[in-house]
């Protein structure tokens, strides 16, 4: 369990999960050790060392990271994984079996619904994708067998936003748990367990881990049975974080606040910059005036994150020559680390997708997403300005 309440998000980040240790044969590490054992020795046989058996199960260094975790989320528990798509599997094992129904945002990330569709479309259950900017499409969705509601929100990559609060309410008047990925805002601006979801899940290799060196995935909830669940599933599936990784992801929080910050001060820059080139078409970032669900993401959020969309002039081959001329900017897939990253989802994150369904959803051949990192922005600003001239 984590200490939730007492202090502030960038103190927990640094402190909770990894207090030192002053009991008897402690040595005070300001840092938690990495613990790579992989099996721990008892003096009794019905009694592990600590609660410590085999590391897959638990492990000291990854146990100081899914308290962290769960703190910064505001929840009781939290799981880390090798994946983001390694926890969002272990959530599927965990809360669905076939027969069931799920309703889905139809703006999800690609991968995660090549996850639900090819991969676990295999153990037949249903899945509705649906526009969730509307809390009215959720319930008009909703079966007799609906066991999910799974919510992107902020999604990827036309930053829509749900209002998790009002999708809360029919979920827990339908007995349906709520999924809320919070990957592209981070703990540090907004909890979905405050605003009434039951589960939150991560792509820890993103803004939690911070520095595009280490791949993670993290689950938190704060309801004892969903832990429980989880936990077995964790525990048999074992797609778990390394001692290692923990570390590295331990280490990337600790500057977690002030990361956001930035990264969304320069993404506000950007936008605004952006919205008057002649050569973009829109810019979508919650931050901006225009951004249809601008009230909603001020009310729900305390930030707005670094990740931007615009569309640009021309065709695919236009929006190609455009991504190959930045010098700043590394053409990669990927968020949230320092440095900034650019995209074409049409090509790249979102290829999986058929033409017809990213178009449908307003996934256009010119649209181009952005990481906007911590660099100095006048030198992001100009490297746009030349490549778009």
């Amino acid at each position: 369990m984590a200490n939730t309440k007492k202090y502030g998000f960038s103190t927990r980040a640094i402190h909770i999960g990894e207090e030192p240790d002053f009991r008897e044969g402690g040595t005070g590490d300001v840092v938690i050790p990495i613990h790579l054992s992989t099996t721990f020795a008892r003096k009794k046989v019905d009694e592990p060392t600590a609660g410590y058996e085999y590391t897959r199960s638990l492990n000291p260094t990854r146990n100081a990271l899914e308290t962290k975790l769960a703190s910064l989320e505001n929840g009781r528990y939290g799981f880390a994984f090798s994946s983001g798509l390694a926890a969002e599997s272990t959530i599927l094992l965990s809360l669905v079996k076939p027969g069931d129904h799920i309703v889905a945002f139809d703006d999800l990330y690609g991968g995660t619904k090549r996850l639900i569709n090819q991969v676990f479309g295999n153990f037949v259950f249903e899945v509705s994708y649906v526009n969730a900017v509307d809390p009215k499409n959720v319930e008009e969705a909703i079966k007799e067998n609906t066991k999910l509601v799974w919510l992107e929100s902020p999604t990827n990559p036309l930053l829509k936003l749900s209002d998790i609060t009002a999708i809360s309410r029919i979920t827990q008047k339908h007995g349906i748990v709520l999924v809320v990925d919070n990957t592209f805002l981070s703990p540090y601006f907004q909890k979905p367990l405050d605003l009434g979801a039951d589960v939150v899940v991560h792509s820890s290799t993103k803004y939690i881990g911070g520095h595009s060196d280490v791949l993670g995935g993290s689950v938190m909830v704060d309801n004892e049975e969903l832990f429980k669940k989880i936990q077995y599933h964790q525990n048999s599936v074992g797609a778990v974080l390394s001692p290692f990784d923990s570390y590295l992801t331990l280490r990337g929080i600790k500057t977690l606040a002030l990361r956001m910050e930035r990264h969304q001060g320069n993404a506000l820059t950007i936008a605004r910059y952006l919205e008057k080139h002649p050569k973009v078409i829109r810019v979508i970032y919650p931050g901006l005036e225009s951004h249809p669900q601008h009230a909603l993401a001020k009310a729900q959020t305390a930030g707005f994150g670094g990740v931007l969309s615009f569309e640009i002039v021309g065709t695919i081959d236009d929006a190609k020559v455009f991504l190959e001329k930045l010098q700043l900017f590394a053409l990669a897939e990927s968020l949230g680390g320092v440095e900034s990253l650019i995209e074409l989802p049409a090509a790249m994150t979102h290829s999986s997708v058929s033409r017809e369904v990213r178009e449908k959803i307003g996934i256009s051949d010119t649209l181009v997403r952005v990481s906007v990192g911590i660099e100095d922005v006048e030198d992001l600003i100009a490297d746009l300005e030349q490549a778009l001239g």
